[in-house]
This record gives structure tokens, sequence and C-alpha cells, in this order.
């Protein structure tokens, strides 16, 4: 298995972000939803929109721990009132005592009548007992109004929203204990290489441990996506024919790794050809140049959408978070984010990338006013170590050195997360 990272290719490599629309293109959501309970559906993606049912808060409350009051009684009164009601959370809807104040604390009703709540920190007790209120009370003050965040009938959370624990919570507030997502989207992962053995095997000087197939595993799983694993086929196209096969047929996605490069070894693009077609092989990045694009089937319409990603794994990881991912989140019936970019000093120098976008492992220093970027180990396309650490990538135009002290375009890994 060869991976390809490091070779100078004369074929026409296509753009990252070329590369990224098709990805983004060839991603219809997959068929089929279910209906669940607000406990199972963390993760899941919304077949749906869901609107409110009830304005958002519900009734004027307080935002504080304080007095409830009546601005026109606080000047009649020369500034003091006596406390004539106490009103707790999840007390009703009560009507403000004429001439006095009310205890009220966060969440509770405002009295009808009260026109401003002022903080327990903010007012004195006299020597009769009353509360002497300051003299800068806005009306209005600290009252959170019926519907101010959403009124009933309004949008609550477009189709195709992934749910958060934020998103939860929005639901639950709203009362609704069950609703319509779509079904979880199936990936077929396999692996290609004859040196390939599983963690746990006896290892050997020409054995590989399969760290992809564990990193992928790991980032579907973030995706919420049902994993079937195939496991690792032998460098022979008979061997990816059979795997390829089972995928198309029991997967709405296939992701395999290595194979993808053009080394004798490397079959993945002419079995590719052979059960369906290419849409694209090779991309203008470092690492990751090997990443295709094709299908499995009659046609692009009809074919189970396969993505090859190199077999060197920090090159596998990049193909997966640029180019795998959007594919995946469109195949679930999201919309794809555009890809996070602010500029970011450089904190070195480094010679410029021959004819491809360079993407480089780095770490956010953030000891002076403003971030600098450090190379965050080793570039090697086979070092993990370096994007285990990585806070994002520095993105290097192709034939651009790298000057310390100039900005770049700065993507944050964070992103790749949701």
């Amino acid at each position: 298995m060869n991976c390809g990272c490091d070779t100078v290719s004369r074929a026409r490599l296509l753009d990252l972000f070329d590369a990224r629309a098709l990805m983004t293109a060839a991603a219809t959501p997959v068929a089929g939803v279910e209906r669940l309970s607000l406990d199972e559906a963390a993760g899941r993606v919304l077949a749906e929109e869901v609107r409110a049912v009830l304005d958002q808060p519900g009734v004027d409350n307080s935002a504080m721990d304080g007095y409830a009051l009546r601005l026109a009684d606080l000047r009649d009164e020369g500034g003091a009132l006596p406390v004539r009601q106490r009103i707790p959370a999840g007390a009703g809807v009560q009507r403000l005592v004429e001439g006095g104040c009310a205890r009220i604390f966060t969440g509770a009703p405002v009295p009808r009548g009260a026109d401003a709540v002022v903080p327990q920190e903010r007012v004195e007790l006299d020597g009769a007992g009353r509360v002497v209120f300051p003299g800068d009370i806005a009306p209005g003050a600290n009252i959170r109004r019926r519907g101010e965040e959403l009124e009933a009938g309004e949008p609550l959370l477009p189709a195709g929203t992934r749910l958060t624990p934020a998103a939860i919570a929005q639901l639950a507030g709203q009362g609704l204990a069950s609703l319509t997502v779509r079904r979880r989207v199936r990936v077929a992962l396999i692996s290609t290489g004859d040196e390939l053995i599983e963690p746990g095997e006896a290892w050997t000087p020409s054995a590989v441990y399969n760290s992809n197939a564990a990193m992928l595993r790991a980032l579907l799983a973030a995706q919420g996506v049902e994993v079937l694993d195939l496991g690792a086929a032998p460098d022979t196209p008979e061997a990816l024919v059979a795997a390829f096969t089972r995928g198309r047929d029991e997967a709405d996605l296939v992701l395999c790794t290595g194979g993808v490069s053009v080394g004798e070894e490397d079959h993945v693009r002419s079995v590719l050809e052979l059960l369906g077609g290419l849409v694209f092989h090779g991309v203008a990045i470092k690492p990751g140049k090997p990443v295709a694009l094709g299908y499995l089937g009659a046609s692009r319409a009809t074919g189970t959408p396969l993505v090859g990603l190199p077999g060197n794994p920090v090159a596998s990881l990049v193909g997966w978070q640029f180019l795998a991912l959007p594919l995946v989140q469109g195949r679930q019936g999201r919309t794809p984010p555009p890809l996070q970019r602010f500029p970011v000093r450089a904190g070195f120098s480094r010679s410029a990338p021959r004819g491809r976008r360079e993407l480089l492992r780095v770490v956010l220093d953030w000891a002076g006013e403003v971030p600098v970027a450090r190379l965050a180990g080793g570039q090697g396309s086979h070092m993990l170590s370096a994007a285990r650490q990585a806070h994002g990538y520095l993105i290097i135009d192709p034939d651009t050195p790298v000057e310390e002290g100039h900005a770049y375009r700065y993507c944050p890994v964070t992103q790749f997360l949701d």
C-alpha cells in the first residue's frame, strides 16, 4: 500500500474547495424517519421543522431575586415601600397590593401592576422595615416579558438540525416529549492493506496496526452514524470487489482507507470504475492528496457514494475533516457549514509547498496579546502526535513560503467535532 502523499504528480489535482463542493453536492439525504422520545434523540437530526407551542417565557417573570414594585407607588411614598407579598418561583400570577412592594425570586411571575424589579443588593431597609429603593429605576427593569424569546407558532428548530444538549433543552422547555428524526446513516468502513493487523494481535516487523479504522470508527460514532465495519481487505481486486459490493448493498455510504494512490497494489480506483464510476481522484493538498470520490452503482444519482481516503493516518484524518465529513453531514440531512477560517500570525518560518496547499498542524500560543501559531510537531503524514496536539491548521497556499510574523488562514479543528 502506497499513500502517495509526498510524491509530485503530473496529473491535474482538484482544488481543495472545489473538491469540498463536489462532496457536498453528492450528499443527498437518506430516506427514512423514526419517532423518538426526547431522551433518545440527542445527537440525531430533525426530519421536520419544530414550531413553538408555548410563548417563551410563558408569563412576565423576574430576572432577579429582589423586589417588584409599581414606580408610581414609589413616587407617592417618598422612595420607600413596605413588603406586602412574597412570590416564589412556581407561584400563580398575583396582583400587586397597592402602596406596597413584593418580595420576588428569579423566575417567579411578576405581579400584575408591577412595572419594575429591583435586585435585592440595590435596596436597604429603613427603621420601619420598609424597603428603600434607589432613584434610578427604569420602567421594565429586570422583567422578562412573555414571548420575548419565542411566541407560540414561531419556528423553533428547522429540519436538519442536529440535536445538541442546548437544542434538547429548548424542546424540553416547550414540553415536547417526542419528535421525528431521520434514521441513522449507515456507513460501511473498509480498510485495505496486506500489512494491517488489529490492536491486540501479535506484532511483527512487517505488520502495521490498523489505526485508521479505530480513528474513523470514533469519528463516525461522534457524528451519530451506524458503522458497518467490514474489516481489512487484502490488496487484491477480488477482495475489494467483494467488500465494495457488500458496502453498496448494505450501507448508505462506503468509506475506505488505503489503496487510493497509483502503486501496483493500489486497486481502489480500478475497482471503483468497474463497479460504478469516479467523480474525482486527487486533491491539491498536503497531506491528503490521494482522496477520491466515486459511486457504486449505475449512476451518481442512484449509486452508493464511496470516499477513498489515504492510508497514512494524518492524511486520512485531513481527508475526513475537510472532505468526507460534509458528505456524511449531507447524507444525514444536515447543511454542511462553511469552513471557519481567519488570519493568524505564524510564529515560525518554513519553505513553500510545491504545487499544493499545505495544511500545517499548529497550536495557538496565547502568551501575547494576540495568538501566534506554532508547529505542533513533525508534519509528516504518518505523524499522529502533531495531529493529536493541534488546535487547528495553518493553510499555506502553493509556492508560498511561511514567514514568521506574517498572517495566514487558520482553521480550528473544533469545527470538525460538531
